[in-house]
């Protein structure tokens, strides 16, 4: 059931949505009641914020609603107007917010219970109850004209008897005057049946009269071309169903009056079909402890960012506001939240954990990307493989299992491969490995294959993609930073244990592009 409604032209270009007439059992109050906690929602109890829709759901309602108001009077009954924020918002899509997630739009339930043709009551469909329905009728039509063509069979019967009379009416008198058991004596001499003989010795001398005897051909001649419609009738289905079909439109002329209810074919506003966020750059701010917050715009200076006490900056990702984030546990799910979802950067933002369910486990990376983006996934227990962006959405709040990570390994930071031909890997011992990035395999989830050729007390300290097969290695040698520039030995295939890097120590950083 959907409200009525239509567009008023203002002046220079502005307009408005207006509704007249609202579904059953919604009122003016309720549906400004809702829009306002759009515009204003609650969190949960339990909860300290609001969820990711909720917010997300707030931010669209305002972009796109400056103002709603009841000028229902003594001049209109119901008269809900609704203003968009700009007059370059597309219409449709305003009217299907408002449809989609309001009382304007709603279901009527009706409890078909009904007793059937096979006479016992059950739920039916509305398809169901007009099938019997239409067979019911079918059905009575039918036996309506078995009945006619009896009546007229037993009638032609009668009228043949009585044309029999006048045409021999002198000699029937004198049967009837002369005989003992006259009704016998006409069976036997004209072959009337028992029932004509009856009705012929009935008969009044009045209805001997010669303009009876022309009513009589008149009415036998109707009858029988009556009869013979009444058989071609019962004798064809389609003929039968067609004369259905003149009866309940000859009956909708006669008793039918004007519909007030519009019935037209439409689909249900889809809240997944409304208007989407505006499209801006805008910036993900994360601290080292998982708070999160969204500045507009792009190569931000965010030297005076302040953090609660603590917490200092994490991470900052530049994306578009109708990106979706995607949050990696360090139990190896991901989390996929919208970034329109979490709170402007004028506060200091909210815990990622509010937005998903991460159990027992912790906020381990943070990225946001295109679905198309190629990453690498690596763990420090030398296991990893090639994914793409899209294989860590998920629409669960409770996220999905993307990566097994085995005990005591962690997840390394997700590499970004696009323009990227080599895999540099770096174990914990300085051992390092160089390999074309082709023999790493392709998964949208799970264990991974081996990077790099680990002994049980061994694991991978760093992971870098490079172009070309050079790197270098910084670490400290005698208290000072030195580099070092990786060799041919170094190249090898995946899962190989590689070749020492020299003489570093307290190797802090991987490879670096050369």
């Amino acid at each position: 059931m959907r409200a009525r409604y239509e567009i008023e032209e203002m002046a220079r270009g502005a307009w408005q949505v207006v509704f007249k007439e609202l579904p059953p059992g919604v009122s003016s109050a309720r549906v400004l009641s809702e829009v306002g906690a759009l515009l204003n929602p609650q969190p949960k109890p339990g909860k300290k914020v609001i969820e990711q829709a909720a917010a997300q759901l707030k931010a669209l309602m305002a972009s796109q609603l400056d103002r709603a108001r009841d000028e229902s009077g003594k001049d209109d009954d119901v008269r809900l107007v609704f203003e968009p924020s700009s007059s370059r918002i597309d219409r449709n899509e305003f009217v299907a917010l408002l449809l989609a997630h309001t009382s304007l739009e709603t279901s009527a339930p009706i409890n078909l219970v009904a007793v059937g043709i096979d006479g016992r009551p059950c739920q039916k469909s509305l398809a169901d109850l007009i099938g019997e329905w239409c067979s019911f009728r079918i059905r009575t039509v039918h036996r309506r004209t078995e009945f006619r063509l009896q009546k007229a069979d037993d009638r032609i019967h009668i009228l043949e008897g009585r044309h029999i009379v006048f045409l021999n009416i002198d000699e029937v008198i004198r049967i009837i005057r002369e005989s003992d058991d006259p009704k016998r004596a006409l069976i036997a001499r004209f072959t009337l049946s028992d029932r004509q003989a009856e009705d012929i010795l009935e008969i009044r001398l009045r209805q001997l009269a010669r303009l009876e005897g022309i009513r009589i051909e008149q009415e036998l001649a109707k009858l029988r071309g009556e009869r013979e419609g009444l058989v071609r009738l019962l004798g064809s289905d389609t003929l039968l169903r067609r004369q259905v079909i003149r009866e309940i439109r000859a009956d909708a002329e006669k008793h039918g009056d004007a519909r007030r209810t519009i019935l037209l074919a439409a689909a249900t506003a889809s809240r997944s079909e409304v208007a989407a966020v505006a499209d801006e750059p805008v910036t993900v701010i994360i601290s080292e402890k998982g708070w999160a917050r969204v500045r507009q715009g792009h190569n931000l200076d965010l030297s005076g960012v302040v953090f609660k006490d603590g917490d200092r900056a994490g991470s900052a990702q530049e994306c578009r506001s109708v990106d979706s984030l995607v949050i990696l546990s360090t139990e190896g799910r991901a989390f996929t939240l919208a970034v329109a979802s979490l709170p402007d950067g004028r506060g200091m933002g909210a815990p990622l954990s509010s937005f998903v369910e991460l159990g027992t486990g912790k906020v381990a990376h943070v990225l946001t990307g295109l679905p198309e983006d190629e990453l690498l996934v690596a763990k420090t227990s030398g296991y990893g493989f090639i994914c793409t962006y899209a294989d860590l959405l998920s629409r669960q709040k409770a996220g999905k299992a993307f990566l097994s990570v085995e005990e005591g390994a962690t997840i390394l930071p997700p590499l970004r491969l696009a323009g990227k031909d080599h895999l540099a890997a770096l174990s914990e011992d300085g051992r390092l490995l160089i390999f074309p990035l082709e023999q790493m395999k392709r998964l949208s989830a799970g264990k991974g294959v081996q990077i790099i050729g680990l002994h049980d007390d061994e694991s991978l300290r760093a992971v870098v993609a490079i172009q070309g097969d050079r790197v270098t290695i910084k670490g400290m040698f005698r208290n000072r930073i030195k580099t070092l520039l990786s060799e041919d030995r170094h190249l090898g295939q995946r899962a190989r244990r590689g070749s020492p890097v020299g003489q570093l120590g307290q190797v802090t950083l991987a490879a670096y592009p050369e």
